[in-house]
């Protein structure tokens, strides 16, 4: 499959939902906005049970999706459950699913070829 990030921020946008993080994620995500730990957290997480979370803006945008230019503000620090976008279970569970994802992500389907393995790699990394 091929997949080449535009960094377009529709995967950031939309409908609501939960994007998980764990200490190691806030940690670098902190550092990367040049904030303390508690700082970031108080600005950007929240707690969905005993879980962490990015906060979403009311329209579902994510947090950390700039709202001018659209682009993510921590991208090189970015979760891995971004990371691993757009090679999550729910996308790659048909072909289907796979050509919605394209039609709604203008990097999917483009750029880098990406082997079974490699895709394998990043689906076990983190389960979406």
């Amino acid at each position: 499959m091929r997949f080449e990030c535009t960094q377009c921020g529709a995967c950031c946008s939309g409908e609501p939902g939960f994007v998980w993080v764990d200490e190691d994620e806030i940690s670098g995500m902190a550092a990367a906005m040049n904030l303390s730990i508690d700082q970031f957290e108080s600005k950007f997480i929240r707690r969905v049970g005993a879980q962490k979370s990015l906060m979403e803006y009311p329209d579902g945008d994510c947090i950390l999706l700039d709202p001018e230019n659209r682009t993510c503000l921590v991208y090189q620090a970015r979760p891995v459950q971004c990371r691993t976008w757009p090679f999550w279970d729910s996308t790659l569970e048909s072909k289907t699913a796979w050509k919605e994802t394209c039609e709604e992500c203008p990097g999917a389907g483009n750029g880098k070829l990406y082997s079974l393995a490699e895709i394998e790699v990043q689906r076990k990394e983190k389960s979406v």
